[in-house]
C-alpha cells in the first residue's frame, strides 16, 4: 500500500482500531535473551513430570506442531530436540511495558489485554491526520528495533481488528478498510470469532449456521431464545457492525466504573468454580453500585490466568442495573470470550460502567422509622436490596449464599 506519506493510502472514514499481537512472545523474548537459540525451536512451558503445558512455543517448534496449552509431555515426543525453559514472566513484563508505551505515544486510547496484545484506538482526526495504516507500519517497525516482532489487525472496531490480526503471522499487517467488514468475515468459520467455543458452535451446526456470513443473517429473535443476551450481539459482530470503545483501564475515582476484583488463594480450573466466582465478584460490585446510588449499562468482565495474563470483555445492559442477578448473568455469557475449561484462574473481576445516576430514588427494604417498604412503587424489593438491607442492619454475616461461603473459606485458608 505504499510509502510513508499519507498518499498512498486509501482514505479512511469512521473509526481505525488496530490489535497489536506480540508473536511468540514469550519465547521470542528467550531468544532475543540467547542469541544461540535464534532459528531453534524453543518451549516455554512446564515439566512434563508435574503435569505442565506449553505456555508458548517458538515458530521453529510450531513447524512440528507444537502449540500452546499443549501436554509439555506431548510437546516433548513431538519435537524432542527444542529448547525448554520455565519462563521469565519479570523480562516479559518489563518488554511487554516498552512496546505499551510505544502505542501510548501515538494514542491516549489503549487497552491492554493481556500481557502480549493490545487495542489501539488510531481513528482519523482524533489525535492525528496520519493514515492508520501509516501509524500501524511504524508502530511496527519501532517494536522490531526492541528486538520482538508483532502482528497487527486494522479495521473499524475490535472483533474485526482481532480476526485480522491472527491472519497473517508472524510480522503481519492485515487491514480491512471501512465498508468491507462484512465480505472479510462472511466466508470465515464462526469459530474464527471469540466467543464461539466448542459448544456455541456444535449449537450453532443444529441450526445451519456455519459461518460467520450464515450467522450475520440467523434471526435476531431466534438468537435471542437460544443464547440469551449474547446472541443478538454475535449477530451484530458476525456483520461487522459492533460499535467499539478503547479506553484504558477507568479509574473508580473518575467515577467512570464500579468494579471489585478478588485474587484466590487457589487457581481456579473447573466452570463451576470460575461462574461461582464470577457471581460473588458480581455481588460486591452490586452493593458498591447501590451504596453509590448508580446504575451501569455496560458490564466489564475482568479474568486474569496463572501465567498472569489478564483478559476482558465488555457487554452493554438492555437497560441500566445496578443489580447482580441481571447484570451477573451478562457477565457469565461473556465468560466464553475469555477462558477455556482447564485454564487456571487466579483473579476474577466484575465491573460496570456507562452510569445512570438514582440518587434519592434507590429502594429500600425499611424506612427511617423501621417500617417496611417496597421498591420501585408497588413492585416487591429484589433479593440484592433485601441482602444490602439486612447486611447493613444486622451485620455483613447476617445473609451469605453458597458461593460466597466457598470463598470465605478460600479467604482464611489464605489468612
Amino acid at each position: 500500500m505504499g510509502g510513508e506519506t499519507p498518499l498512498p493510502f486509501p482514505q479512511w472514514e469512521g473509526p481505525a482500531i488496530g490489535l497489536l499481537d506480540l508473536d511468540a512472545f514469550f519465547a521470542s523474548v528467550e531468544q532475543l535473551d540467547h542469541p544461540e537459540w535464534r532459528g531453534k525451536p524453543v518451549i516455554v512451558g512446564g515439566d512434563e513430570e508435574s503435569r505442565g503445558v506449553v505456555s508458548t512455543a517458538s515458530y521453529e517448534a510450531r513447524v512440528y506442531g507444537v502449540h500452546s496449552a499443549m501436554p509439555a509431555g506431548q510437546a516433548r515426543r513431538l519435537c524432542p530436540q527444542a529448547i525448554w525453559t520455565h519462563g521469565h514472566y519479570r523480562r516479559y513484563r518489563e518488554l511487554s511495558d516498552r512496546v505499551m508505551a510505544l502505542l501510548g505515544a501515538e494514542t491516549p486510547r489503549v487497552e491492554q489485554v493481556s500481557i502480549d496484545e493490545a487495542f489501539f484506538d488510531v481513528t482519523p482526526g482524533r489525535w492525528s491526520r496520519e493514515s492508520p495504516i501509516a501509524i500501524c507500519r511504524r508502530v511496527q517497525r519501532e517494536v522490531a528495533a526492541l528486538g520482538v516482532t508483532c502482528s497487527i489487525g486494522l479495521g473499524t472496531n475490535k472483533t474485526v481488528a482481532k480476526i485480522a490480526s491472527e491472519r497473517d503471522k508472524p510480522r503481519g499487517l492485515t487491514v480491512v478498510l471501512p465498508g468491507t467488514e462484512r465480505a472479510f468475515l462472511a466466508p470465515l468459520p464462526v469459530a474464527t470469532m471469540s466467543g464461539i467455543g466448542g459448544s456455541t458452535q456444535r449449537r450453532l451446526e443444529t441450526m445451519g449456521i456455519r459461518t460467520l456470513g450464515e450467522l450475520s443473517r440467523a434471526d435476531v429473535q431466534d438468537m435471542r431464545r437460544s443464547f440469551g443476551v449474547m446472541g443478538p450481539r454475535m449477530v451484530e459482530r458476525a456483520a461487522g457492525l459492533e460499535r467499539s470503545v478503547v479506553a484504558p483501564q477507568a479509574q473508580e475515582d473518575d467515577a467512570k466504573s464500579v468494579s471489585n476484583e478478588r485474587t484466590f488463594a487457589d487457581d481456579l480450573t473447573t466452570r463451576d468454580q470460575v461462574e461461582a466466582a464470577i457471581m460473588h465478584v458480581a455481588a460486591l460490585t452490586g452493593r458498591r453500585l447501590r451504596k453509590k446510588g448508580l446504575k451501569g449499562s455496560t458490564v466489564t468482565l475482568k479474568v486474569r490466568l496463572s501465567d498472569f495474563s489478564t483478559h476482558t470483555a465488555q457487554c452493554r445492559l438492555e437497560e441500566p442495573s445496578d443489580d447482580e442477578q441481571r447484570f451477573g448473568r451478562v457477565a457469565l455469557a461473556l465468560l466464553p470470550e475469555l477462558w477455556k475449561p482447564g485454564d487456571a484462574v487466579r483473579l476474577v473481576g466484575v465491573g460496570l460502567s456507562g452510569f445512570h445516576t438514582e440518587a434519592g430514588m434507590q429502594a429500600r427494604l425499611f424506612s427511617d422509622d423501621g417500617q417496611p417498604t417496597h421498591s420501585e412503587g408497588a413492585g416487591r424489593p429484589s433479593v440484592s436490596i433485601v441482602t444490602d438491607e439486612l447486611r447493613q442492619r444486622f451485620g455483613d454475616s447476617a445473609v451469605s449464599f453458597g458461593r460466597d461461603l466457598r470463598f470465605d473459606e478460600s479467604k482464611k485458608r489464605r489468612d
